[in-house]
Order: C-alpha cells, then structure tokens, then sequence
C-alpha cells in the first residue's frame, strides 16, 4: 500500500487509534451501571467526519460490528450543520442502521482547535428500554412500538450542557431509571476518552498527519482485503438456513438464502431471495444483517484490522424493504440476534468452509436471553428487578479439532458467563445448576462442542413474568461435511413435577411465581464429518470425560464401550461389536432418513426414543412438548440433512467430504 506517512509513524498511530477504542471499553467497564454491560454487551469506535469507522476495538461485540458507522452517518445527516464542540448525541434506531434498540450508541465529535477530526461512538445494550416485557424483548410484538423506544438521532449533550429532560425523558421509559442514566453516563465518558486520546496524538504529530493517518488505516484494510481476496478462485456459492417458524403462517422454517460471489478482489453477498419479514421479532433491520456477514467474513481473515475499509471490499445486497433480512418500519426486531444475524453469519461459515477448507467449522449454537421481571420483595418498596440472562454453548467442530465447549455465542465471543453471586444479589433468582450436558456435542469425525444447561427458582418476588428470545428449536444446529447436528433449545418451567410444561424456544410475558423452577439447554456445535470416521479411542475419551454417554457412543458413533469400573474412570472398546455396529449404521441411516415421521412420534410419545434419535438418526422435527409430528418443518429438515449431511457419507474413507456441493453450479446445492 502507498502511503504518505512513514512506515513506523503509520503502524504507531493504527495501533493507538486501536488501543483508544480498547481504553473507551475500559472506561465503560469500570463505571458502567447496568451488570449486561458490565458482562461485556458493549462495543466503541473511532469513525472520521463522514462517519466511517476508522477502527474497532480488540474486543467487541459481533453483532454491533457493521452497524456502528451507518448510526455515525445518521446523527451526521440529522444534525449537518448544527453539531459542535461538547455536543454528544444518543441513538439506538433500528431503521437508521442500528441492531435492536436495547443497543443504544452515545456519540461526541471530536474537534482539534475548531476543526472536526471525527467522532467517538460508545454501544451499550441497555438491559431494558420500556415496551411490553421487562427486557423489552417480546415475541408477542406486531409491531415496533410492543419492543420499547426507539430513540432516532437526539442530542444529549449541548455544547457541554448536559440535557437532563431529554435524558430523563428516555430514561423513565425504561424500568431502570438509575442504571439507564449510570449508563448514559459511562459511555458519555467513554466518548471522551476517545476524545482527549485523539487531541493527544494531534499535540504530539500534528493534525495533518492524525487526519492522513485516519484516511490511510482505512485504505491499508481495503487493500489488505483485497489481496487476500484476489487470492481465491472467482465463483459463485449458494446455500440457506432457517429459523424456526413465523406464528402466523403456522409450522414451517423461515429460509435465510445466501448467494456468495468472488470476483477478482471483491466478495458480494446477495440475501435478496431471503423470507418476507416475519410476524414475530425474530427480524433484522439492515444493520444486523450486514453486521453478520461483516463479522462471518471477517473471521476468515482474523489477521485484518476491522474499519471501514473492509466493507469498500465486502459488500451485499439484502433485497427489497420487509423481507426478515432487511426489515421495513414497524416491523419488531429486538431478537435478530437470535434470528437472521445468526443464520447469517453461520451461513457464512459454511460457504468460506468450501473455499478454505483448512478453516471449515459446523454450525455453533444459537444465541439466546432469558429476561425474568418483576418486583424484588427483598427490598423495601418491592422495587423492579430485571434477571437478565445469556448461556454459554457449543461451538461447531472444525477441520481438524472437535468444538470448543461451553463458549460465548459467536454473536459476542468476547461475552463473559455472569457470575451467579452478581445475578443473585440482584434479583430473587437461585441457580440451582449450571452444567455441560452429555451428548450435546454433534457427532461427526470432529465432535461439536458441548452446550450447558442452567436452571433457576424464582423466590421472593411477585407481579413476575419470564420471556426467552432464541431459536433452533426446529432448525436445529446442523452438522457439516456428513455431521450430525446438536439438540433442540427449549425452555422447561418446573420439570419433573405435575405442574410441568414444556415453554420452548421464544415466548414472551409467561406468568411466573415464587417457587417456580425453570431449565434450559444451549445447544451444542454440530459435527464435522462422519461420525463412523471419527477415531474409536476419541469417542472413548469422550466417554471417559462425561462429554458422551456410552448410550449414544453406540447410537451415534457405532463405538461399543463396556463399563468396568467408573468410579476410577475405566472402560475398554469392544473391538468385535464396534465393527458390527458401525456396519450396521453404514447400512441402516439412509432408510431411517426416510422412515415415517408418525412412527417416530409413536415411539418418542412412549418414551422408546428421545429428541437426539429423532433428529440424527431419522431426521425428523416434533413438537417437543406434545410429540406431535410437525411435517412441514419435518420436510425442509431432512433436505437440509440431505445436502449438510448425507451427500458427505461414503464408503471411502480416505474421503472427509464431497467438495463443491455448495457451488451454484452444481445443482445438488440449489
């Protein structure tokens, strides 16, 4: 790249524009009001005056990247001529390129003697911003307005002047006036961190080379990613995921279609033939959804700084106004973390799987919340509480190496698990439990990684209700190259008791007392590879570590373990019966794809099989609850099986998997 700064100067002030942004997070996390954001829901950048992102920081949030410049350019076009030195602004509006609007970004130009050098944006998920359901994320929602306030471009700050009716009128709308308000606060700091850091750096270069240096940063990523680009070979890919359903079209996934095309140094992403917007908030406004394909494609090429130089290179096209990807005004979008952005960037990783094989990894688990709301009878007053919630999961096994275990969502890989000591001095919530859960890993050569189960009794509290905002209940986490997938996610309210009920995957405002006990699985990451390639003595390993039961190292695995003597973690492989097993698997799992969905359901009703049977080896989707047979859903599953997954088995095993079944060439991938 030619550049007009000196090489050592450029790479000392690329570095400082990235630890500005690493020392705004450090001064959110230690003044933030709010325990999400103390968890590290938050993310900052430096953009230059017409908004583009000069830098990210090392640590931030998947989900805010690609969105932060689009909601810089919005205050910019809102307030073009009017903006000065010590205004700061506020901003979370989905329509304007924001993610959903407990995302809220505090902005400050920045000047240097009278001159706009840029500007400093703080992200901060504020953990309720009003609407129908404490945490403000309601399935129950047709329209925005159900989802809390949306804050368009507003000034919060007036040359210095701190606006408080203009803070406390959005603060008071929520149910936390204090933290929103502590928060607002924090990231205002934030914001002039960024600030004082810049003016350093023009005291100390001077402000032409600070202003070359924000423009050349930009251009040293673009050129960066285009001679990585240009490195692999032109084509185009295809593929789709699903979420789970829309309510008011009944049973039946929602399709997320990708089209990817490389040519010569440029990756184009096309959503355009993605479902119409959905009837529940599982949306994406544009902002999310090109966040999912910047945080997918950038994770490919982990050694490239992030600005705004990478989207000169990486570009798409979402279609027209109200699809699910790229939602109209009012559509709800609160959950499109759950829902498109995560399809989206798994989408991803499945095309680059085909062109970087090396790098190949299966479907990770599915973001999810739960929000349990209500008033706190600890405390005098019986003020409001809020038990904001996130699990760790199972990332997708890759090329080489099984999944990690128990991870952040790759929505935030930089989440922190809360601490249950925080939460439950906080709100009347017990953990009764948090642990791996066997089996939950996808089988293939390469395991997934496992996911968690927590489980929760609400105490003390009254006027109480819980909500869940999640997915793959039905589209459920899949396997790649021949494996297998996860398990479903889904909620339990008092299991194993007569008052059991099985809530599922997204609900919204479910009445809840003191007493009640809730559970939930994350799932795992999907397989990679067949599972009957998989090293026998890895699936011993696997059951001596409590990672896989002996039950479905047979099931899954064809691998026979005897148990001699657990207590000191002894088992031995029944060599003769592996090999029968294993043939008997390689001659069986074609037919059980197409064995009748009505007799799974029979057998699962009376307990013959559970939920893993009926997704790895029959491919077939139930109401999880009932039992009962969902054929629609049941249908578009197995297809997708067939192209994931069975077009990989072979004979042969010198052979991972069957390349270029995602090239729209070929008509097996369309």
């Amino acid at each position: 790249m030619a550049t007009s700064l000196d090489p050592v100067t450029f790479e000392v002030l690329k570095n400082a524009f990235i630890n500005t942004v690493d020392q705004m997070a450090e001064q959110i996390l230690r003044t933030c009001y709010s325990f999400v954001i103390y968890s590290r829901d938050f993310s900052s950048a430096i953009c230059d005056p017409e908004g583009n992102t000069v830098m990210q920081g090392t640590g931030d949030i998947a989900a805010h990247v690609g969105t932060l410049h689009y909601t810089a350019k919005a205050v910019i076009r809102q307030f073009e001529g009017d903006i000065h030195p010590g205004d700061v602004f506020v901003i979370n509006d989905v329509y304007e390129g924001g993610s959903h609007f407990n995302d809220t970004r505090i902005i400050r130009p920045i000047y240097y003697e009278g001159e706009l050098l840029g500007y400093a944006q703080a992200n901060g998920h504020w953990a309720d911003v009003g609407g129908a359901t404490p945490g403000s994320f309601n399935v129950k929602a047709l329209d925005h307005m159900g989802e809390g306030l949306r804050i368009p471009p507003t000034r919060l700050w007036s040359k210095d002047q701190f606006l408080e009716d203009v803070a406390y009128l959005i603060a008071k709308n929520t149910r936390n006036p204090r933290d929103i308000i502590g928060d607002m606060q924090a990231q205002a700091e934030a914001t002039r961190v960024a600030e004082r850091e810049i003016q350093r750096l023009c005291d100390k270069y001077g402000v032409d080379t600070i202003k070359t240096a924000m423009a050349e940063v930009q251009d040293y990523v673009e050129d960066l990613t285009r001679a990585k680009i240009a490195a692999l070979p032109d084509g185009v890919w295809y593929t789709e995921d699903y979420i789970d359903q829309d309510p008011a079209l009944g049973e039946g996934l929602i399709p997320v279609t990708m089209k990817m095309t490389i040519k010569g140094d440029t990756v184009h992403y096309d959503l355009s033939e993605s479902h119409a917007s959905i009837s529940s908030m599982l949306n994406a406004g544009f902002g999310g959804s090109f966040a999912g394909i910047v945080a997918g494609t950038k994770m490919q090429f982990p050694d490239i700084p992030l600005n705004s130089g990478f989207y000169r290179v990486v570009t798409a096209d979402l279609g027209p106004l109200g699809s699910v990807v790229n939602a109209d005004w009012p559509s709800p979008c609160a959950g499109f973390c759950s829902g498109p952005f995560e399809k989206i960037m798994s989408s991803v990783f499945e095309i680059w799987s085909d062109i970087q094989p090396e790098r190949a990894m299966a479907c990770t688990f599915n973001l999810e919340y739960l929000l349990v709301g209500g008033r706190d009878g600890r405390e005098n007053g019986n003020p409001n509480f809020m038990w904001y919630d996130w699990m760790m999961g199972g990332w997708g096994a890759r090329n080489g190496a099984d999944g990690y275990n128990a991870s952040a969502a790759v929505f935030g890989v930089q989440y922190g698990t809360q601490p249950f000591e925080g939460q439950e001095r906080l709100a009347p919530v017990l953990t009764s439990c948090h642990d791996l859960v066997p089996d939950s890993g996808g089988p293939g050569k390469y395991r997934g990684g496992l996911g968690a189960e927590k489980g929760g009794r609400l105490w003390a509290s009254s006027n109480t209700v819980m909500s869940y905002c999640c997915d793959r209940e039905r589209s459920v986490t899949w396997g790649l190259w021949g494996g297998l997938p996860s398990i479903p996610h889904g909620v339990w309210l008092n299991k194993g008791t007569d008052n059991e009920q099985y809530l599922g995957s997204i609900f919204a405002a479910v009445p809840i007392k003191s007493g009640d006990e809730f559970t939930r699985p994350s799932a795992g990451g999907g397989g990679l590879g067949d599972p009957l390639q998989r090293a026998v003595d890895a699936v011993l390993e696997d059951v001596i570590d409590g990672y896989v039961t002996i039950e479905r190292a047979e099931k899954d695995y064809g691998v026979v373990i005897k148990e001699i003597d657990p207590e000191v973690f002894e088992y031995e492989v029944d060599a003769g019966a592996t090999g029968k097993a294993r043939e008997y698997i390689r001659n069986n799992r074609h037919a059980w794809m197409e064995r009748d969905p009505q007799e799974v359901s029979a057998e699962y009703r009376s307990g013959l099989i559970n939920e893993m049977d009926c997704v790895r080896q029959y491919g077939v989707i139930l109401d999880w609850g009932s039992g009962e047979v969902l054929p629609n859903t049941t249908d578009q599953f197995r297809a997708m099986l067939k192209r994931r997954t069975i077009v990989h088995w072979t004979d042969d095993p010198g052979v991972d998997y069957i390349k270029g079944t995602l090239s729209i060439s070929e008509t097996a991938a369309v």
